[in-house]
């Protein structure tokens, strides 16, 4: 098992506040390698530097009603009983509860099945506004491993004044997991190839994956298939709002991150009228996601710009790294772009050995560099880990290697990325993931075309264009045919009752903050918080985004700017000269 990034990710931890995180608010989780993450912005002098010129203004203030959930889909979940949650202590701290809930919300006294809550309650409870339900994305990681961990990264207001619920999505976690093969052998079986590296790169990797993925779609479509065809986040949205209504509260309170921020516009529009305070942060673009039939062939994380908005921060630090000088940054040269596409050849062409006494040899590739850059691109510090193993892959690829300090150059750089412990047991991540990439979307139809995919994506984005194209390999309509049909399309720009907070991050390297600045042009009662931040989503990264989001979520009705500009604490090597 190797590391994978979020998006993909793993059970996340909050930031502090502010700046560093204890560890990352969306860190990767250890998920079966490689399938378990813009241009055009024009610098504005001054505090509005961050919004992106030509962007679709959100839409004049509030208009006085707003829109009303349509009548089939309000009947599909209010005919659904309000289940009674019996809450037990779990976790030293927090409380746990079971609901079983519709598997098809079409088929009511059909098959159920079972959703698994953590609540955290509130430290005020007789001043206390209601429930905040979070979920961090992933897709497929667990909320309720997000919210017992969130206390570490909101404000104190928001713990007095709320119980905060982790609802693990259908198939993820405590829920009822999808498990698409009988036993750990026949996973490891079917999934080997897969975890073989990072991303195939050779024509016999590629070959390898696509036959691996269609082994792994036919498991889901059988041994899985009564999860993985109600796994859609339309699914998950239908959930919560009965979960809601078994809380206790009148209209939903959300804290959406990543692909949480996915959920939160599905209910957003599903549920118009329903909506008390819904905040997003590292935001999806919701119609890339339900794509079209003319998009189909573009794989979905393509299509979303996971991996232009990648290339174009790596991109933004090596430039800010060869102006800092090598007096700052260790990897600056003449050119420090030019010097990272030589170290990427060198690996693709010949993969490091890193061998050392007292080390488990291991092999490091071209795409092991992919991945470990985009890791650090999480982390709006990550740069500094990040130059630090572009100097010692320099050092240690070069003509003789490091010379006499080969061995200690080879464990601080292993030093910097310990193994991953594999997962106890059945380890149904990868499964997880896949069901909901697979649900909520349209794909090419067969495996075989990835290969062509990838390519072009590479050649849009390099580095990370093959990366994210292959994310999506297993999801061929010829390869997951398990398909739930109720999955929500659009439209995406409804009226809410209540403002949406739409957060974007600058430099964000997996959901682009161009899809921010959309989203709040889509969403006609929205309010955009705009911040020159680094790192995957802005919460955590400045006291000017936390406040805005903590104080919406307590007071969503108040009167705010249409946008709201922050700077994130962190600045890589200070920051870029602004142009007029």
């Amino acid at each position: 098992m190797t590391a994978r990034p979020h998006f993909p990710g793993m059970p996340r931890r909050p930031r502090t506040r502010h700046g560093r995180r204890r560890t990352p608010f969306v860190v990767a989780f250890a998920v079966a390698a490689a399938l378990l993450a813009l241009a055009g912005l024009a610098w504005i002098p001054g505090p509005a530097r961050a919004v992106r010129a030509g962007a679709p203004a959100p839409a004049p203030a509030s208009t006085p009603s707003s829109a009303r959930t349509a009548g089939a889909e309000a009947r599909l979940v209010d005919r659904v009983p309000t289940p009674v949650l019996r809450w037990t202590a779990c976790r030293k701290t927090d409380a746990c509860a079971t609901a079983r809930l519709p598997l098809d919300y079409g088929k009511p006294l059909g098959a159920t099945i079972d959703v698994a809550l953590l609540r955290v309650g509130a430290k005020d409870p007789a001043h206390r506004l209601g429930t905040l339900f979070v979920n961090p994305g992933g897709p497929g990681d667990s909320a309720r491993d997000f919210a017992a961990l969130l206390p570490q990264g909101v404000s104190q207001a928001i713990l007095d004044r709320f119980d905060i619920v982790g609802v693990d999505p259908r198939g993820v976690g405590g829920s009822r997991q999808i498990r698409c093969f009988g036993t750990t052998a026949r996973q490891a079986r079917a999934l080997g190839p897969l975890t073989s590296a990072p991303f195939p790169v050779t024509a016999a990797e590629q070959r390898s994956w696509v036959g691996a993925a269609e082994t792994f779609g036919r498991a889901c479509a059988t041994t899985g298939r009564q999860v993985a065809s109600a796994m859609s986040t339309t699914q998950d949205a239908r959930d919560m709002d009965v979960l809601r209504r078994a809380v206790g509260d009148s209209k939903l309170t959300y804290l959406g991150e990543s692909f949480g921020s996915y959920l939160g516009q599905v209910y957003a529009n599903m549920f118009p009228d329903r909506v008390r305070a819904i905040a997003l942060d590292g935001i999806v673009d919701p119609q890339a996601i339900a794509g079209t039939a003319a998009r189909a062939d573009q794989p979905v994380f393509d299509r979303m710009g996971s991996a232009a908005a990648g290339y174009r921060a790596l991109h933004e630090l090596l430039d800010r790294c060869g102006r800092a000088g090598p007096s700052v940054c260790s990897f600056a040269d003449a050119d420090p772009q030019a010097r990272f596409g030589r170290l990427a050849d060198r690996l693709r062409a010949h993969p490091l050995r890193l061998a050392a006494p007292g080390v488990t040899t291991t092999t490091y590739t071209y795409a092991s560099l992919v991945r470990d850059t985009e890791q650090w691109l999480h982390d709006p510090d990550g740069y500094v880990g990040l130059f630090a193993d572009l100097t010692d892959l320099a050092r240690l690829t070069a003509p003789g290697g490091a010379g006499a300090d080969h061995a200690a150059v080879v464990r601080r750089f292993l030093a910097r990325h310990p193994a991953a412990q594999p997962a106890a047991g059945y380890d149904n991540r990868l499964e997880a993931f896949s069901g909901k990439v697979c649900a909520d979307g349209p794909h090419a139809a067969r495996a075989a075309s990835w290969p062509a995919a990838a390519a072009a994506a590479d050649r849009d984005a390099p580095y990370f264009g093959a990366y994210y194209a292959w994310l999506s390999v297993q999801c061929a309509g010829s390869t997951w045919p398990a398909q739930d049909e109720a999955v929500y399309r659009g439209p995406f720009d409804r009226r809410t009752a209540a403002p949406v907070l739409v957060i974007g991050d600058l430099w964000d390297p997996v959901t682009s903050y161009d899809s921010a600045v959309k989203v709040a042009g889509l969403l006609p009662n929205s309010r955009l918080v705009s911040s020159d931040s680094w790192g995957h989503e802005a919460l955590g990264t400045s006291a000017c985004v936390d406040d805005t989001a903590f104080g919406y979520l307590l007071r969503p009705l108040a009167r705010a700017p249409k946008v709201t500009h922050c700077r994130g604490d962190v600045q890589p090597f200070g920051p870029a000269p602004s142009t007029t």
